[in-house]
């Protein structure tokens, strides 16, 4: 088997296998390293829903560009991606929130997104397990959720069988002059070399601006019909704008079997992967004080995962601007399975030169790290 490639990916998540499929269809002879297997690691711990946000313009872009590349993608999926257009709710709990839920709408509708102003009836129409008295909110109709591991496999699947080279069971633990080196010896060589290794990025490339952020999830069993729609808290934004601390959010997800997802919690700069259970009890009491019928059901597994994250909230995609060679698609943080599908379309752009779908400029490394390799503040 050849040792040497135009593009070696580091990381099989959700990021890396879609990178590896785009980059094998454009062309390129490609060859990908994982410690475990593909879906593996925040993948596997994530709630899989495609979502487009607006807390800035370039994240508006790069999640409604991905989301569109979602939709056009759910006809090719496998049953087992689960792919689901449940569409999401965003729920305010008073009249503060319900101009905030306002502005919302009247900012998806600007830039030619569907959305729905809900008051408090037809809030509790479209989902009635959400507790009486809220104010209202949002439908955004054409949000989804996805298993992404899954999806992370199949992709795998795809590239191989277009000529990829993959690796399991094997880490890069380095890369840079045209080289990347395994953890089981082998070293293969590559033009370009792609760290899309999640919150292990800024090991693999000292200096990348890539911290990560603790979360806990939650499954029940099967109870067809309870919920409908992603369903979140307007507040949500609120825990994920803090870089710091700890916060839990109102954030629930239907699967297609019936169960459903209970998220939210953050906890920045941690990396254990126990179970902390006061911050596990105050994100069930949310989630119960919102919906109170979820504890008439039951939990049947908890865990945990880390969100690569970085200061700004959006990942670093296209070449590290002082090491040759090294390429970065890492550091989305809560959206890298709705942004996997961009991020790969803007990395392919950028190795094949192609013009890029949408402007590249605010997700280059550069606007974090100066061309000496040291972090920049701007």
């Amino acid at each position: 088997m050849s040792s040497s490639f135009d593009v070696v990916i580091a990381g099989a998540g959700i990021v890396g296998a879609a990178c590896a499929l785009e980059l094998t269809r454009s062309g390129l002879r490609v060859a990908v390293a994982d410690p475990a297997f593909p879906g593996a690691g925040a993948t596997a711990a994530g709630m899989g829903h495609l979502v487009v946000m607006q807390d800035s313009e370039p994240q508006f872009r790069l999640t409604a560009w991905s989301r569109q590349l979602w939709h056009e993608l759910a006809p090719e999926l496998p049953a087992e991606a689960e792919y689901l257009q449940c569409g999401t709710v965003w729920v305010a709990a008073d009249p503060e929130e319900l101009a905030a839920a306002r502005r919302l709408r009247d900012c998806a509708a600007a830039r030619g997104l569907l959305a729905e102003l809900l008051d408090a009836a037809e809030l509790a129409e479209v989902e009635p397990q959400l507790r009486p008295g809220l104010a209202g909110g949002v439908l955004i109709p054409e949000d989804a959720v996805v298993y992404a591991p899954a999806v992370a496999r199949w992709m795998m699947r795809r590239a191989v069988a277009l000529g990829a080279v993959l690796r399991q069971g094997a880490a890069v633990v380095s890369m840079g002059g045209g080289l990347a080196k395994l953890s089981d010896g082998t070293a293969w060589s590559a033009s370009a070399l792609l760290n899309a290794a999640g919150t292990d990025a800024a090991r693999l490339t000292p200096g990348l601006p890539v911290q990560p952020r603790k979360g806990h999830l939650v499954i029940t069993d099967r109870s067809p019909g309870f919920l409908r729609h992603q369903v979140v808290e307007l507040g949500y934004t609120k825990s994920v704008q803090a870089l710091t601390g700890e916060s839990v959010a109102f954030n629930v997800a239907p699967r297609p079997t019936g169960q459903v997802l209970i998220g939210s919690s953050r906890q920045s700069g941690v990396c254990s992967a126990e179970i902390d259970r006061p911050i596990l009890e105050a994100m069930l009491r949310r989630a119960c004080a919102y919906m109170p019928g979820l504890r008439q059901l039951s939990a049947i597994r908890a865990w945990t995962g880390l969100r690569a994250a970085t200061p700004d909230k959006l990942p670093l995609i296209g070449p590290h601007p002082q090491i040759k060679g090294v390429w970065v698609a890492a550091g989305h943080e809560g959206l890298g399975i709705t942004t996997a599908l961009g991020t790969a379309r803007l990395i392919a752009a950028h190795l094949t030169g192609r013009a890029p779908e949408i402007p590249a400029e605010p997700y280059l490394p550069s606007r974090h790290i100066d061309a000496d390799g040291a972090q920049s503040h701007g």
